[in-house]
């Protein structure tokens, strides 16, 4: 089933467009970081463990990653984008693109 996918498989698209690729243990084999260096991205993933040779990682980028998942989340309780009402590629974008923005408004207009 499509929705059972794993996330790994929608890198390639993207792998052009990204510099540094944060990801957690479960990105951490050996066939997922070659992909990644050849794309010639940054793999910021720290080793799971017992690993026999543990790669390094950037830990001061990889502390980036929790702003991410926090921004995901915020994007969760859009029940629009949670349960993908939106049909169309373009509508469900702009209004990912929408949602941000209105969480963002508060912080520009403090009090």
């Amino acid at each position: 089933m499509p929705g059972q996918a794993h996330d790994i498989q929608g890198f390639g698209p993207l792998s052009d467009r990204v510099h540094a690729l944060l990801a957690d243990r479960g990105y951490d084999a050996d066939a997922i970081r070659a992909e990644i260096a050849i794309a010639g991205t940054q793999a910021v993933i720290p080793a799971k463990k017992g690993r026999c040779s543990p790669a390094l990682h950037d830990r001061q980028k990889y502390r980036l990653r929790n702003q991410i998942e926090r921004l995901f989340n915020k994007l969760q309780n859009w029940r629009r984008i949670a349960t993908r009402y939106d049909k169309s590629k373009s509508s469900y974008l702009g209004f990912v693109s929408l949602a941000p923005a209105l969480l963002w408004i508060p912080f520009v207009h403090e009090a």
